[in-house]
């Protein structure tokens, strides 16, 4: 699952994808509404509907003929970590038997509080109809603000208690490395990988996570 404003082809993703299926393992990449080849529009964007998103595609992979359907993961990127966590909890550990969270951006419903996000302010009581982004070439809508400001993130994952993997850079400047941690503690027994000086994209050694993801969804699922 990528992350805010992302798209399916990310080199995070396919990396690790290609790293599965090397190991014979179906991987399922997708475009979250809003995003990449999906419809919709990205101020309709929120976390509550790319939840629903992921579960329209959990839905999906059970009917295929090729899913071993006792033994699906998911693994998500930034805010797709959070979409991730969260559809984890929703769903259960009978349904997903392992998570693999890539710096997961908890700090959205924070950022949210403090009306600020990605460096765009506004007020987070009474958002605007539209938000601008990254010199407007992307349009954050009101009700992404306002499902944000009360994301129960934590309390949702939580509710999800199986194998799990945490990986975070601590030079990661857009989420900081304490929200992975908190994820690392909040799930007993999950793996928790701190990667010195990585950033957000992990562009240190992209392919090192890439592999890390891999190794331990293989090493689950089997």
């Amino acid at each position: 699952m990528h992350g805010f404003g992302g798209n399916k082809g990310g080199q995070l993703l396919t990396l690790t994808a290609d790293s599965l299926l090397a190991r014979g393992i179906a991987v399922v990449r997708f475009d979250f509404n809003g995003h990449g080849q999906s419809k919709g529009k990205f101020e309709e964007m929120t976390v509550p509907n790319e939840i629903e998103d992921a579960k329209c595609i959990y839905n999906y992979v059970m009917q295929q003929p090729w899913a071993d359907t006792t033994r699906i993961a998911l693994a998500g990127h930034s805010q797709g970590g959070v979409v991730a966590s969260m559809t984890a909890g929703e769903l259960g550990a009978r349904k997903v038997v392992a998570v693999v969270l890539l710096a997961p951006a908890a700090v959205l419903s924070d950022d949210a509080i403090r009306g600020n996000t990605m460096g765009a302010v506004y007020n987070p009581l009474d958002p605007p109809a539209t938000i601008a982004l990254m010199g407007g070439r992307l349009k954050l809508g009101a009700d992404y603000v306002r499902t944000a400001f009360r994301l129960p993130i934590y309390e949702t994952a939580g509710r999800y208690q199986g194998p799990a993997c945490i990986i975070h850079g601590t030079g990661d400047r857009v989420v900081p490395y304490t929200y992975g941690e908190r994820y690392h503690e909040l799930w007993k027994g999950s793996e928790y990988d701190e990667l010195p000086g990585f950033d957000h994209g992990f562009s240190q050694d992209v392919y090192r996570v890439a592999e890390l993801t891999a190794l331990f969804l293989a090493k689950t699922l089997r």
